[in-house]
């Protein structure tokens, strides 16, 4: 196969990795787009950074459908926001256009679970045209595949619990006002709390209509029950404040946090299960102080009980060269919404990307989604 032919969708912070990440991988973006005016026109090197010129300058997303449409393009990489009903638009003109998708949106990782009226629809077009689509990360490797992996060397389980805390900071504006950072706790209560101050019956219906915010964890929970064979029969979410001891300033937000004001929230998700194991995961997002730092903890409790903790990763790097290393495993996806529950466990990739494109064989020729069969390639 020739150079791979790379679209970045979003010119933010992220991009300033996957994109440079790309080239050194050995595949090429060919064009990028944003919605933002002071950057349309600007050459990629100006993003990246790097102090090169790449002759690829950043056009309007108005245009995206359309140069979909006349050009030859491999994947999209999407960086931009956090929530399915806000990746709605690229996703769907990606799966319209039958051009491959891949992006850091948290709930793109399992919509299934929170969003199945999207989901659905993304996933049959994506089939109709050919291509696919999915959601990688940090929460493929710290969340997911990593826990899935320390599992199979557990005799017995009874619970999962994990806890993962980022700096908003270093995510863009969307996911600092997804979190609540800057928000009296009056207004944290009424615009990210009470979401969650409902019924079973309610969220279902809510999540039904395609109206629920997920936190990150809630699609990280339904990732790992799909990965280790769980059914699901209660998922359950709460969101409370992470409070400024004292006046804190936000770059992101451009402003200054008085004390007392929530800097985040903590999210926590509990999953219980017909096999009996509890998954009990926590993601912390908030406008750090001085003293604090990244941190990714996760332990498995049973025969034996194991724990790792992982102190001061760096998220943003690690969430984008996890998508970039995930390229060859979208590629060779079947067509449709294929979630990374149902690929290989991704990989360092030494060589070109293009190196480690193979097809997927379904072995067995069964049609059980959940059969280990068509997780193979060759």
């Amino acid at each position: 196969m020739s150079k791979i032919n790379v679209v970045q969708y979003g010119c933010g912070k992220m991009s300033k990795y996957t994109m440079r990440y790309v080239f050194e991988k050995g595949a090429k973006i060919v064009a990028a787009f944003d919605c933002d005016e002071a950057k349309v026109g600007l050459d990629i090197g100006q993003i990246i950074d790097d102090g090169k010129t790449y002759k690829v300058k950043i056009q309007d997303s108005k245009n995206f459908e359309k140069y979909l449409q006349s050009h030859n393009v491999d994947i999209v990489i999407v960086t931009t926001m956090s929530y399915i009903k806000d990746m709605y638009e690229p996703l769907l003109i990606c799966a319209k256009c039958g051009v491959n998708a891949i992006t850091t949106a948290e709930e793109a990782f399992y919509p299934q679970n929170s969003s199945p009226k999207t989901y659905k629809m993304i996933d049959e077009l994506a089939i109709e045209n050919g291509c696919t689509i999915c959601g990688s990360g940090y929460q493929d490797v710290f969340w997911g595949n990593l826990i899935s992996v320390l599992a199979g060397a557990t005799h017995k389980i009874t619970k999962i619990k994990g806890s993962s805390s980022y700096n908003v900071e270093d995510y863009g504006i969307a996911l600092a006002r997804a979190h609540g950072a800057g928000l009296s706790l009056e207004d944290f209560e009424k615009e990210v709390a009470s979401a969650d101050e409902i019924s079973d019956a309610e969220r279902k219906k809510i999540i039904n209509k395609g109206e629920y915010a997920p936190s990150y964890m809630w699609n990280v929970n339904g990732w790992l029950c799909s990965k280790l064979g769980l059914t699901v029969t209660r998922q359950t979410q709460k969101c409370v404040p992470h409070i400024a001891k004292e006046e804190l300033y936000s770059s992101t937000l451009q402003m200054k946090i008085p004390k007392g004001y929530a800097t985040g929230m903590s999210a926590v998700v509990t999953t219980e299960t017909k096999e009996g194991i509890v998954i009990e995961s926590e993601c912390i997002g908030k406008v750090y102080d001085k003293t604090e730092f990244d941190k990714n903890d996760w332990t498995i409790e049973g025969e034996p009980s194991t724990r790792v903790i992982i102190e001061r990763p760096s998220t943003v790097e690690l969430t984008c060269a996890t998508v970039v290393n995930r390229i060859p495993e979208v590629l060779m996806a079947p067509p449709g919404y294929f979630t990374t529950d149902m690929m290989p466990e991704n990989f360092y990739k030494q060589g070109k990307l293009d190196e480690y494109l193979y097809e997927y064989e379904d072995d067995c020729g069964c049609e059980d989604e959940h059969c280990g069969c068509h997780h193979e390639g060759k």
